[in-house]
């Protein structure tokens, strides 16, 4: 199955994934901000989490991407990338997929392949990493460069929703991966899921404003509600 842009911003929408706050909060990535994407509560229950890995894996199957398995940027995605890489294995009963699961820390002994993950791990192993929120990448950088320490081949990043944010040197998260010989795809982002909800939900005209001056600030396109 091909994957549908619009399903998934509804799936999105539906759970409740995007929403504001009067007062601002600090990110991950030390912003502060008046809306927030939370993909988490997408890993909540069996349902959502099933459906969620339709969504990628079509996605995947789409862009006719070519890897071994999936690796979760701890620990916000850990669980889903478990869970991709078993149906996976199931669906494709023709093909060897092995059941590799990153680490939340880094084992600090032992082999090297067993660094960041549990499992059979292999060098040159092709890697599609996967990531919930992209805001400024820092991140995903830090474990693309782990994964490239005991020597594996990351094939694409995968955010589940982009800030389209742009980095404090200029760059944005697009840019940044593409820096280091990796293309960056997301399944979606702030300017389009942030609109509808501010619609839908009658967000005070205040939030917004502040929310466009974020963008103004931060933003790789401006938004304006």
């Amino acid at each position: 199955m091909s994957f549908d842009v619009h399903k998934f911003d509804e799936f999105l929408l539906r759970n409740n994934v995007v929403g504001f706050f009067e007062n601002e909060i600090t990110l991950v990535s030390g912003r502060k901000s008046h809306w927030y994407a939370n993909c988490r509560v997408l890993q909540d229950n069996v349902n959502n989490i099933n459906r969620l890995s339709k969504f990628i894996l079509n996605f995947v199957d789409e862009r006719n991407l070519r890897f071994d398995y999936f690796f979760g940027v701890p620990e916000g995605v850990t669980k889903l990338a478990t869970v991709l890489n078993y149906k996976r294995g199931v669906i494709n009963v023709d093909m060897e997929h092995r059941l590799v699961i990153g680490r939340a820390k880094p084992k600090l002994h032992g082999m090297p392949k067993d660094k960041y993950f549990v499992g059979d791990v292999r060098q040159d192993d092709r890697v599609v990493m996967i990531e919930d929120v992209t805001t400024t990448g820092g991140s995903l950088l830090r474990s693309i460069d782990k994964l490239n320490e005991v020597g594996l081949n990351i094939v694409a990043v995968i955010g589940i929703v982009n800030r389209m944010e742009k980095r404090d040197d200029g760059k944005s998260v697009e840019q940044a991966i593409a820096a280091k010989g990796i293309p960056y795809f997301y399944l979606s982002n702030s300017l389009r899921l942030l609109p509808v909800v501010a619609r839908d939900k009658k967000i005070d005209k205040d939030i917004l404003n502040k929310v466009e001056q974020g963008f103004e600030q931060y933003g790789v396109e401006v938004l304006k509600f």
